[in-house]
């Protein structure tokens, strides 16, 4: 039955709820003699009562209650609403002089009859509809156990009573008080560990874990012990997502690479982040790709008077805005197409827009793509592009200019790494003393980025697999990308000349073991999907540095962030390599890596 058709058969049955209730009660009071009473002065108390009734049902929102769903407080809701009209009526019956024959029995009696038949009514309702779901055969349902038996797994447990897909076998929790009891007619079976045994036991093959306020400590226990032992298993949304509404608990999510990192969520610093940009105008580079796209939409959250989205390719700037309008539509969003490297259009939009902070996520960043006839574009972008967003935001007094970097910048092997650490060095060389500040934020991979080894690795499996992996030895630091842009938002802020911020990245991971954990997720194994090693690609090191040989770092306010004292330039320094990099004669692979040598002395460079 529609929605619309069930609220109009609940005011239908109020409206007639509300005539039988006051009838009635009349009736009892009087023993069934109208004649003590009168008909006429019980209809004339009813035109009073049942409008007056039914109009404050529909204000006090009786009506806006999903009937299959309700409990304890929409009963007591009625309750509070059945006994608002009868004071109202004697007010008004003595305000207006109506000689209305009204007793105190009457009024009792009629609001614990009108109680009785509204909440017994929509009980009688719910309880219809349970049966009807229930006499759907569960038998050929996917059984599932809950891990947890809290509130969320009691709630999550009523929301798959309604499932057509699921069939709740059981809880586990390590709360031994709780061994043996039931939880919406279901067992609690035993401790967490012994969730394999049971499994095998019963031929539950999935299993939920409802603890969102558990650590990730405990949950990675769980997950693993989950894969170790054929079981595919679930996520609730973090208690935040749900106490934020941005989750339902109904949205069960496979269990993600995120999760297996291990990290905790960053905490932001929300007061200082809003003085920081709220109602200032914000320019970023590289709106399209990965980071660039997630900025825009934490920058978005801050409410900035202006939010300026530079990015040349047209289908994901065409993505990004299609997104975002909605999503924010008191934030002034600009969707302009443009090359980092063309100067007279950069000088346009910042004349045009006056910026107050700068994001110059705008790059190449595909290592060996950039590593074979394509270095001199890579010095072009990386490089020229910022000096030439980093030159016009000095010129045009913009406050804070923040540069994405990377760990591939730390001694690098590849051109890409070394045109970043370039890029960098840009940002030192234009510092002053006074006016703007430039902050770099240099951090390692992140998870699911566009041309990261996750996207690749998923096709592969798709494919039926190999799954193709370099070496069995090669690691590098991940992080998500809403925690690296997090924590690019917080280093701005507190960043400060020529700073280079360093991302607490954790532990560094072996790229074997998230193809592993790729193939199990997927719910197959690894005679099912291969794993073949190519050897490293060009310019690849077995592992990243976050740090150079020659640098230290020095703590900050945030505790995921550290500033590395890194050597710095000069402006004559800059000007040279200027007019290096303007040299439209160089176009020779190994002289451009033989010349990156010179202004990054830690390049080792790949020759083909």
């Amino acid at each position: 039955m529609k929605l619309t058709n069930v609220k109009s058969l609940a005011v239908f049955y109020d409206l007639l709820a509300a005539i039988i209730s006051w009838g009635l009660a009349c009736l009892i009071r009087f023993d069934f003699d109208l004649s003590s009473y009168g008909l006429i002065d019980m209809l004339k108390v009813m035109v009073w009562f049942v409008p007056l009734q039914v109009m404050l049902f529909w204000m006090l929102g009786i009506y806006r209650t999903i009937w299959k769903y309700a409990g304890a407080p929409d009963l007591l809701r009625i309750f509070l609403v059945i006994s608002i009209p009868p004071p109202l009526i004697i007010l008004s019956s003595e305000l207006l002089q109506f000689n209305l024959n009204i007793t105190s029995s009457i009024l009792l009696n009629s609001c614990l009859i009108m109680f009785i038949l509204m909440g017994g009514g929509r009980f009688i309702y719910k309880f219809w509809v349970e049966y009807s779901i229930s006499r759907v055969n569960r038998d050929n349902l996917e059984p599932v156990f809950i891990l947890g038996s809290g509130v969320a797994a009691m709630t999550l447990s009523k929301e798959l009573t309604h499932s057509l897909y699921w069939k709740l076998s059981g809880f586990f929790d390590d709360d031994l008080t709780k061994h043996g009891r039931t939880i919406n007619g279901v067992k609690v079976i035993g401790s967490l560990d012994s969730l394999p045994y049971w499994s095998e036991r019963m031929g539950v093959r999935q299993a939920i874990i409802a603890m969102p306020s558990s650590s990730l400590e405990v949950k990675n226990i769980l997950i693993q012990m989950c894969k170790n032992n054929g079981i595919e298993v679930f996520s609730m949304p973090s208690l935040d997502k749900l106490l934020r509404g941005g989750e339902a608990l109904s949205n069960l999510n496979h269990i993600d690479l995120d999760d297996l990192l291990g990290r905790l969520p960053v905490k932001l610093d929300f007061d200082p982040l809003s003085r920081f940009l709220k109602n200032k105008t914000v320019l970023i580079t590289g709106a399209g790709g990965s980071i660039g796209s997630e900025l825009c939409r934490q920058v978005a959250l801050f409410e900035p008077l202006t939010l300026i989205m530079i990015e040349l390719n047209e289908f994901a700037l065409y993505k990004l805005e299609q997104e975002l309008v909605g999503l924010y539509p008191n934030v002034s969003c600009k969707f302009l197409l443009g090359d980092v490297r063309d100067f007279s259009r950069m000088d346009e939009i910042f004349i045009t827009y006056n910026p107050d902070v700068v994001f110059h996520a705008a790059a190449y960043k595909h290592v060996p793509l950039l590593e074979i006839e394509n270095s001199w574009q890579a010095i072009q972008n990386n490089v020229l592009g910022t000096w030439t967003v980093a030159s016009l935001a000095q010129r045009n007094k913009v406050s804070k200019f923040v540069l994405i970097s990377t760990d591939k910048a730390v001694n690098p092997t590849n051109v890409m790494g070394a045109t970043k650490r370039l890029a960098e060095k840009v940002c030192q060389g234009l510092q002053k003393s006074i006016g703007l500040d430039f902050v770099v934020v240099r951090f390692g991979n992140v998870l699911g980025s566009t041309g990261s080894v996750i996207p690749k690795f998923r096709e592969q499996i798709a494919k039926g697999g190999p799954i193709t992996v370099t070496h069995p030895e090669i690691t590098r630091y991940f992080m998500s990308i809403p925690e690296a842009t997090q924590l690019v938002l917080q280093a701005g802020m507190i960043g400060k000349k020529a700073e280079i911020f360093v991302l607490d990245m954790g532990e560094s991971v072996k790229i074997v073991d998230l193809a592993k954990n790729l193939i199990r997720l997927s719910g197959l194994n690894e005679n099912e999907i291969r794993i073949i090693f190519t050897g490293l690609r060009p310019g690849e090191k077995l592992y990243e540095e976050l740090l150079a040989d020659n640098e230290v770092t020095l703590p900050t306010v945030h505790p995921k962030l550290r500033i590395a004292k890194a050597q710095t330039v000069d402006d004559l320094w800059l000007k040279s390599l200027m007019i290096w990099i303007n040299d439209s004669k160089i176009n020779n692979e190994k002289n451009i890596k033989l010349n990156l040598v010179k202004w990054v002395p830690e390049y080792m460079p790949y020759y083909k």
